[in-house]
């Protein structure tokens, strides 16, 4: 991955940056110890719980690590679809016996991006990736001063040529495929599931732009890694083969979700947050899926207390089962262990083809 990311992990593998949780220092620490790249989220948090966050990662490993920011969310919510759909999650908040975030949510839209942004810039991380749009040309700039490496998460080529253009230092090409929400620079309604397979966006990235490219999506296996790095990635992006590992944040209904026969299928839902994000198909999908406005974060905020509360209840037809196309291949193995099995694979898969 050198030439990705200047050196900074041995192997050609970077731990996605899953927010809400899962992506905690325990397992980015894991994952650097042995030798991919741990990935820290800083979207939900507050500017100093994402700092308090990065000094204890510190604590735990000397390796470069990354920290991924949310870009804030500049397109018009329509404050009375939202109050349509809190009336739609009525039932469901006097289910669990909780409450619906208040009405002021309409008005939180940066998730603290300039001060996240500001900390990273007064003490810098090895690598920081954006999601959900492109940052300005200064932002970067004032990155790669300090040393810092930088992606931007693009799901089409026009999206990877306006990073090329803003002085990113790489592009995270994230496909159809990938579990959780789709890092979409403008999120359009019209444009929901039609999205370009990993394969072929990372062959039409390749051709488009000169940045390095990490790919993401779906991807369980080294044999998948291989395929990746054949077509033009110098690395690949895997969060949900991550997500079922000891060190791993997620809760423990959402891991056994992962491969429990139940789930049979993922679907992309605006459901759980307003933008389109790609889950295990449970009850709350389907009932709500249909309604959900195209409000993000302000459904995130709206359906965050339902969501604990289903945790809480034991009750995972409520939760936001984040995952990607390939989760019944998960594996619950130790994050180090997932690392050095993947390589493994990925040597097999790469001798077989000489």
């Amino acid at each position: 991955m050198s030439t990705a990311l200047n050196g900074l992990s041995p192997y050609p593998i970077v731990q996605a940056p899953m927010a809400g949780g899962a992506s905690c220092p325990p397992l980015a620490a894991a994952v650097c110890e042995a030798g991919a790249l741990g990935f820290l989220a800083g979207g939900y948090k507050t500017a100093d719980g994402m700092y308090q966050e990065v000094k204890r990662l510190r604590g735990l490993t000397r390796r470069p690590f990354g920290v991924n920011l949310f870009l804030p969310q500049t397109a018009y919510v329509d404050p009375a679809a939202v109050e349509a759909y809190r009336g739609q999650l009525a039932g469901e908040a006097s289910w669990y016996e909780t409450s619906l975030a208040a009405d002021d949510i309409v008005g939180t839209c940066d998730d603290g991006y300039d001060a996240k942004l500001a900390i990273l810039l007064e003490d810098p991380v090895p690598v920081v990736s954006f999601t959900f749009g492109c940052p300005t040309p200064a932002a970067l700039a004032g990155l790669r001063a300090a040393g810092t490496c930088t992606v931007v998460t693009v799901t089409s080529v026009e999206e990877a040529r306006t990073a090329q253009a803003a002085g990113a230092a790489a592009v995270c090409v994230q496909g159809i495929e990938a579990g959780g929400h789709q890092g979409t620079h403008r999120d359009d309604p019209q444009a929901d599931g039609t999205g370009v397979g990993l394969l072929a966006l990372v062959a039409q990235v390749r051709e488009a732009v000169a940045l390095p490219i990490v790919a993401a999506g779906g991807l369980m296996r080294g044999s998948q890694i291989a395929a990746v790095l054949a077509a033009g990635a110098e690395a690949a992006q895997l969060g949900t083969a991550f997500l079922a590992c000891p060190e791993s944040g997620a809760h423990a209904l959402h891991k056994k979700a992962l491969t429990d026969p139940l789930f049979v299928r993922t679907e992309l839902t605006r459901a759980f947050s307003g933008r389109p994000a790609r889950g295990l198909v449970n009850r709350f999908m389907r009932e709500h899926g249909p309604y959900a406005p195209a409000a993000y974060p302000q459904v995130h905020y709206l359906t965050a207390g339902l969501r604990k509360a289903a945790a809480a209840a034991g009750d995972p037809q409520g939760m936001a089962l984040w995952a990607g196309q390939g989760h019944r291949l998960a594996r619950a193995l130790p994050a180090g262990e997932l690392v050095e099995v993947l390589m493994a694979e990925l040597a097999e898969t790469q001798m077989r083809s000489v």
